[in-house]
């Protein structure tokens, strides 16, 4: 048995942080995008569950063999084990939910191959807030942590999206205890587009404190024919949304020229 999938890049097109919790979470609203291209991994039956990483961001996990894919495989029942190999092609810490995507594309491996057991949802969110999100990878709004979903009208399907990211990991902790506690209210009604265009990133401001390269990224995506420059959950990536593939692609190209430091992905929302 022979299984692949792509660990679609999770983007927030928006993210209301309404409160901090007593259990040191956060209250949050948010609009989940995904990007259609992201880490690849391809499995194969096994004697007992196995998991390599290769790929340009391969040396950033420290400790693969206890990384949030490999709990996904050891959450999910089997007859028999999974032999995993993870291609990590999206930065860490990054803002992108890359761990979550991989641990979303373990459980589609298992469903695939296996099924899942009925609670899957709750063991995924056992895993993280956004790995829920990330096992569908479809557009939906995400209460509480992130784990309540709901659908939404997703207009944006196939719109051209760049991620740009200035190679400087950002942890997602410290950006939420930077937050100003502010409740700013909460995430617009109606369709993706809708959502997306009257919406906002509540973590913008502390994440460009804790690394001012944010700022830069926002400003170089913002200087260009983008239609939506924000950020990406906790940072440091930043999305730009535009009209077309080769309205994105010029843009693209020139900032490569101008910034042949900061690490990019062209793609399209699903």
């Amino acid at each position: 048995m022979q299984l692949s999938e792509t660990a679609y890049a999770k983007i927030n097109l928006a993210l209301h942080v309404r409160r901090r919790r007593e259990d040191g979470y956060h209250e949050l609203e948010t609009l989940f995008a995904f990007v259609d291209s992201g880490d690849r991994l391809s499995a194969a039956s096994a004697s007992r569950d196995e998991l390599r990483v290769v790929g340009e961001f391969a040396e950033q996990l420290t400790d693969p063999l206890n990384n949030i894919a490999a709990k996904a495989l050891s959450l999910l029942p089997r007859a028999e084990g999974l032999s995993v190999l993870l291609e990590k092609n999206l930065p860490v810490a990054a803002g992108l939910g890359g761990g979550s995507a991989d641990a979303g594309a373990i459980f589609r491996l298992v469903r695939h191959a296996y099924g899942l057991p009925e609670d899957w949802a709750a063991r995924a969110a056992k895993l993280g807030a956004d790995v829920p999100a990330c096992v569908e990878s479809k557009a939906c709004i995400g209460r509480g942590t992130g784990t309540q979903l709901a659908p939404v009208g997703n207009d944006l399907e196939g719109t051209t999206v760049l991620l740009v990211n200035p190679r400087v990991p950002l942890s997602t902790g410290p950006v939420f205890a930077a937050w100003d506690g502010v409740d700013r209210g909460a995430l617009p009604s109606g369709s993706a587009s809708q959502i997306a265009r009257e919406g906002r990133n509540d973590l913008e401001a502390p994440a460009i404190a804790l690394c001012p390269p944010v700022a830069e990224v926002l400003g170089e995506l913002r200087a260009g024919p983008a239609d939506l420059v924000r950020m990406s959950g906790s940072g440091a990536t930043c999305f730009a949304l535009y009209s077309s593939h080769d309205v994105m692609l010029k843009a693209a190209e020139t900032l490569a020229l101008r910034r042949p430091d900061w690490w990019q992905l062209r793609g399209s929302l699903k």
